[in-house]
């Protein structure tokens, strides 16, 4: 006789990695409609789609953000053992694009993009692993005024999502005034300028202090590690700390008070029209002050940046930092092409921007798209219920026909639409459908009817509350008037 030993199924324990995370309907209808917004933005300054793989050649994406971004890159290797990488932004993929279709993407060129892109960074609020960017990029153009219109296109998405004066803010900078305060205190090795601009981009985490002991011999971190310090001398950080300080109630009080911070060289007259010209271009595309203003203490991590910067914040939601940055990036396509093309942009972070625009209530989350739930009752065919739910569907109504089973009562049905915030339920019961009637009941006023109703039996009283019966053939006309 063989014993049977009976062994317990082994259950895969259902988890996400950490940094990611799953979106349930609300977040995606909510998503949606505010992608939909933005893509209407950027289609009125003659933005057009496209699409890049997630997965790129190793060599594509490293060196383009800079150490600490190839350190972030999620690293694998192809079926043919080659090293490739998951696209930590959209912006490297767009370059590469660039030079891998010369002939088919003629210049200038402008496109959107959204997808998801991924970097092994430390998980906080509303920063995962796992995200998704929005992008808009203009490449063939080295003029300033391409750059005011990505400023002008990322302002007008703000307002077109609700955000009025004072409730979101575009810091602008240009790299080549840092470039030329370098260079004019001798610093001229470029890797040096590089640590320079990643160490002041720390500004809004670490403070001022932290800043110049980074520029200086370095410091130790909350955690104990050293980190190690760029080596300028106390004159020159002196200098710099000074010139990101400066603040003015206008972008041209700050570009003048820049000006005469800065040494009187080439590089920075240079720099200095470019802003001049930018902030001109601004005034024309009619972007007040407010909503964009000069900061020199703006730098953005990124290596591949080389003039003009740009970052929207939400100031009553300083927790999800920048929601939105970009910048002028003319050297890019040439790591893939023996010439330069010149391109500028920006970038939407649509999960950090979701999770600031519901804590302000900019955003307002809905379980279904479903306006009408026909419920299914006992007596009547299925056929009906599936022709009624055709009639609505073919007058653009969404439409849901309830099954859940042959145990799930009428109350139940209810209130699963209810639940669900569906404005309206058709009931159709054997009586209805022998009478060639149906009812239709509209929830939100059978809701409003009983709001603040705690005695039972007062409140059945209400049950028919905004509940009409019709005629079968007045079904359609009926739904869109209570719609």
């Amino acid at each position: 006789m063989i014993a049977i030993e009976d062994k317990k199924k082994r259950l895969v324990v259902p988890q996400t990695l950490k940094g990611f995370r799953d979106l349930m309907p609300s977040d995606m209808i909510a998503r949606n409609a505010v992608v939909e917004k933005i893509r209407s933005v950027y289609e009125k300054y003659g933005f057009v789609p496209l699409d890049t793989p997630v997965l790129e050649y190793l060599t594509t994406l490293v060196g383009t953000g800079g150490e600490e971004t190839n350190k972030l890159l999620f690293r694998l290797e192809s079926p043919e053992r080659e090293p490739i990488a998951m696209r930590f932004d959209l912006t490297v993929p767009y370059a590469r694009l660039l030079a891998q279709y010369p002939g088919q993407l003629r210049l200038p060129f402008r496109r959107y993009h959204i997808g998801p892109v991924f970097r092994a960074d430390k998980p906080g609020p509303g920063r995962f692993r796992q995200f998704v960017q929005f992008d808009i990029d203009a490449a063939g153009s080295e003029s300033v005024a391409v750059d005011a219109e990505v400023v002008a296109a990322m302002a007008e998405a703000m307002r077109t999502l609700g955000l009025g004066r004072g409730e979101f803010q575009i810091r602008v900078n240009d790299r080549k005034l840092v470039d030329a305060l370098l260079v004019g205190s001798g610093i001229t090795n470029r890797e040096i300028q590089k640590q320079v601009l990643r160490v002041i981009d720390k500004l809004a985490k670490v403070g001022t202090e932290d800043i110049r002991k980074e520029l200086g011999e370095g410091r130790v971190d909350e955690s104990g590690d050293p980190i190690k310090g760029v080596g300028l001398s106390a004159g020159i950080i002196d200098k710099l700390l000074e010139f990101i300080s400066v603040k003015g109630t206008s972008r041209t009080d700050v570009l003048s008070a820049v000006a005469l911070l800065l040494p009187k060289t080439p590089v920075s007259e240079v720099a200095i029209q470019e802003m001049t010209e930018l902030n001109q271009a601004l005034a024309s595309l009619r972007v007040v002050e407010d909503e964009a203003a000069f900061d020199p203490s703006l730098m953005r991590g990124l290596d591949y940046y080389t003039g003009p910067v740009f970052e929207a914040h939400l100031p009553a939601a300083p927790q999800f930092g920048s929601v939105m940055g970009g910048g002028r990036f003319d050297q890019l396509v040439a790591r893939f092409l023996d010439q330069s093309i010149a391109a500028t942009g920006a970038s939407i972070g649509l999960d950090r921007l979701m999770e600031a625009l519901v804590q302000l209530g900019k955003v307002q989350t809905t379980p279904t798209l479903t306006k009408v739930l026909v419920l299914s009752l006992q007596g009547v065919p299925t056929s009906e219920l599936l022709s009624i739910a055709s009639d609505l569907r073919a007058e653009a109504i969404p439409t849901e026909v309830f099954f859940g089973g042959s145990k799930v009562g009428f109350r139940d049905q209810l209130s699963a639409a209810n639940a669900k915030q569906v404005p309206i339920a058709v009931i159709l019961g054997e009586d209805e459908f022998k009478a060639g009637n149906v009812s239709i009941k509209d929830l939100r006023a059978g809701a409003k009817a009983r709001a603040g109703i705690l005695d039972p039996e007062e409140y059945k009283k209400f049950g028919k509350a905004g509940q009409v019966t019709i005629t079968r053939c007045d079904l359609v006309k009926t739904v869109k008037q209570m719609l």
